[in-house]
């Protein structure tokens, strides 16, 4: 049994400025290439690490093609696309050659193109018109997908993460490599529908191991459980794209029914749109957050800053939290992390014990507000590079980029020169920086900073602070996905 397996991964914000092109997809994560794939995922909480322990579990022949991952960013440069997308279909005809059985691929499901509003739609469609319409053709995909019709009907089944931080990477890459397996033996018969929904998911609302949408995944995990039903996905959306399928969405993948796939999948949509009033949140400002968690007595109190999250695209180099760290003089407080690779490289000239006068943050845009003067001392140096060891990307190497940690008086930043949210604790220390000797720490991060973080106990608020990827979706400028709820009075979809 031979399966194919790659795919092309980007989290795309039609908001953010600029073009995403080759070089950065080089960046971070970055390629993998043919056997290189098992040497970066084996045993890493990633689908392709899932689909490496399917492939042993199995007894089958993984041949991986092409695996590229781009930190979220601006919309991806037609040309580079399709240069990416032209190599995976130029591997995967050389491997048909000698029988290919089936295809297992690891996509975002929010991936925006120069021209294709649907990227990760074209690269399945692409990938069902070499094979053909009878190999399957299983994929795996991000909790925050845009899902459109163009999928469904690519692909045989689509499963996306079941948790947000996302910690079953692996396991739902072993699900998509079990359901394959069975498809290929004709044990089931895989096929799918679609339900969308016009609505906007908070991020506050979106963390699956609490309320309220911890209710909806134990509907999910019961459709899951019924006769004839092969796997279901819900998908949050992601928000910041100004395409027409953005949003949230259901898919049930059935055993040979269509129909019943399509009636479970309205039924589970149904029961979400009905209750659309718990999934949307107003989150704090940074002041309200920080004196609700002062009243609380617990620390650290953590603050996700959410609107600059570098994990969905936002530049990470936005102000108000760290300015109004220093305006209040907070102690013990720690920023994670500002990207400003002029003030890093600073640092590094600098040296350890220096002091400087510099100009952080607010660098990218204007909205980001502007840079912050601080006089800071020089703590620690690093090239930016660590091994996460958090649940979410445990196992993976990290690269920052040339970073630093300064500190003005009780104020701790930490500068870096690659966006990244802060995803564990792993980097921190590796600067020397204890996390939970903090009283206060902000992450440019809505929920996945929660999978190192969390265990520190303190209060966690998700916060609006001025940057690019504001969660007033009101101040955004939409125009292509309305009518969308709560913006709009929608009666019913």
């Amino acid at each position: 049994m031979r399966i194919v397996t790659g795919g092309v991964l980007h989290e795309t914000s039609t908001f953010a400025g600029g073009k995403t092109v080759v070089r950065d997809f080089e960046s971070g994560i970055g390629f993998a290439r043919g056997r290189e794939l098992f040497d970066k995922f084996r045993g890493a909480n990633f689908c392709c690490g899932g689909f490496i322990d399917g492939a042993e579990q199995h007894g089958f022949e993984l041949l991986p093609i092409l695996w590229a991952f781009a930190f979220p960013s601006a919309v991806i440069e037609r040309a580079s696309y399709d240069l990416l997308k032209n190599e995976f279909l130029d591997g995967l005809r050389r491997e048909l050659a000698n029988g290919v059985d089936g295809v297992l691929l690891d996509l975002h499901g929010a991936m925006v193109v120069e021209g294709i509003d649907d990227g990760d739609g074209d690269f399945m469609a692409s990938v069902r018109e070499v094979v053909g319409p009878d190999i399957p053709i299983i994929v795996t995909t991000d909790l925050h997908a845009n899902h459109a019709p163009l999928r469904v009907a690519s692909a045989n089944a689509i499963i996306g993460y079941d948790t947000y931080p996302h910690i079953d990477m692996a396991e739902r890459g072993r699900e998509a490599a079990d359901l394959i397996v069975r498809a290929i033996r004709r044990e089931v018969r895989p096929t799918s529908a679609l339900r969308q929904l016009p609505l906007f998911w908070s991020a506050a609302c979106q963390v699956t191991a609490h309320p309220p949408i911890d209710e909806a995944f134990r509907l999910i995990h019961e459709v899951e459980s019924r006769p004839g039903i092969l796997s279901a996905t819900l998908s949050t959306g992601f928000p910041w794209a100004d395409i027409p399928q953005m949003g949230a969405s259901i898919i049930v993948v059935a055993d040979g029914d269509q129909a019943l796939a399509q009636r479970t999948a309205d039924e589970i949509g149904d029961w979400i749109w009905s209750r659309r009033e718990r999934w949307f949140k107003t989150p704090l400002t940074v002041h309200e957050a920080i004196v609700s968690g002062q009243q609380s007595g617990r620390f650290p109190i953590l603050l996700a800053d959410m609107s600059d999250n570098t994990g969905g695209g936002a530049a990470g180099d936005s102000t108000e939290v760290l300015r109004t760290f220093v305006e209040l003089d907070l102690p013990d407080a720690l920023v994670l992390y500002m990207v400003d690779p002029d003030v890093a490289q600073q640092a590094h000239t600098a040296g350890i014990g220096a002091r400087l006068r510099v100009e952080v943050g607010g660098k990218s845009d204007p909205v980001q507000g502007p840079p912050v003067p601080l006089d800071v001392e020089v703590l620690a140096l690093s090239d930016g590079r660590f091994r996460y060891d958090g649940p979410m990307y445990a196992g993976v190497n990290g690269e920052l980029g040339a970073s630093a940690w300064l500190r003005q008086r009780g104020v701790n930043v930490v500068v870096v020169s690659v966006r990244m949210q802060p995803l564990d604790q792993a980097f921190a220390r590796s600067l020397g920086i204890d996390c939970s000797a903090m009283k206060y720490i902000s992450a440019k991060s809505a929920v996945h900073f929660r999978s190192g973080f969390e265990q520190l106990g303190g209060p966690i608020f998700n916060i609006d602070a001025r940057a690019i990827h504001s969660h007033n979706f009101a101040s955004l400028a939409y125009r292509r996905r309305r009518p969308m709820w709560p913006l709009d009075p929608i009666a019913s979809t």
